[in-house]
């Protein structure tokens, strides 16, 4: 009997069965220039400020929109900015495609790009997810290796096809092999290009 339920469940899922789709993408070259020139413009560097600057307001326990969610633990730190004016659509793209930009500039390599889509809570979820690796440095095993700041992880979720909020991760390497990373707020400073 089981069997039969698996197989039945199988072609026609209930209601608490979760879909999920995972693909790769890619990002034309042209989106990624029109992204890293609208960063590069006044309105861009404003966007850009006003998120570095709510991230240390945030910390002081001072919200601002659009409001920045600090995450802290000894081995992973990061931040997520909420969608909210004055941020539009078409910043809250460019600022994903930028800062994926800037995080290459910055001597990582893309190990991914990817979408997926779920059903969550019955809302659509669609995170498209950027992953970045220190470069290899090996060559030298007497030596440990630069992990820079650790792995970085950046995310754009939607919810029912509206901008939700981005997300930057990064994830220290606490094996011995490696070098202590880097502190987090040179990785801000760096990726916000902070004066």
């Amino acid at each position: 009997m089981k069997f039969i339920e698996d197989l039945l469940g199988g072609l026609f899922p209930g209601k608490n069965s979760k879909v999920a789709i995972r693909e790769n993408f890619s990002i034309p070259k042209e989106e990624e220039d029109k992204a890293l020139g609208w960063m590069n413009s006044s309105e861009g560097k404003a966007a850009l400020k006003s998120i570095y600057d709510n991230y240390h307001l945030k910390k002081a326990g001072v919200n601002k929109a659009p409001e920045v969610h600090v995450l802290q633990s000894p081995y992973a730190n990061g931040f997520a900015v909420s969608f909210q004016a004055p941020l539009s659509k078409a910043d809250f793209s460019r600022i994903f495609i930028g800062l994926g930009q800037e995080i290459l500039g910055m001597g990582y390599r893309r190990v991914s790009l990817d979408r997926k889509i779920e059903e969550v809570h019955d809302l659509v979820r669609v995170t498209e997810k950027y992953y970045f690796k220190p470069p290899l440095s090996a060559a030298d095993l007497d030596n440990k290796i630069d992990q820079l700041f650790g792995n970085i992880s950046l995310e754009k979720i939607y919810l029912n096809n509206k901008p939700n909020f981005l997300k930057v991760l990064v994830t220290v390497y606490a094996d011995r092999l490696y070098l202590k990373a880097a502190p987090f707020d040179r990785f801000m400073d760096q990726l916000f290009k902070a004066d």
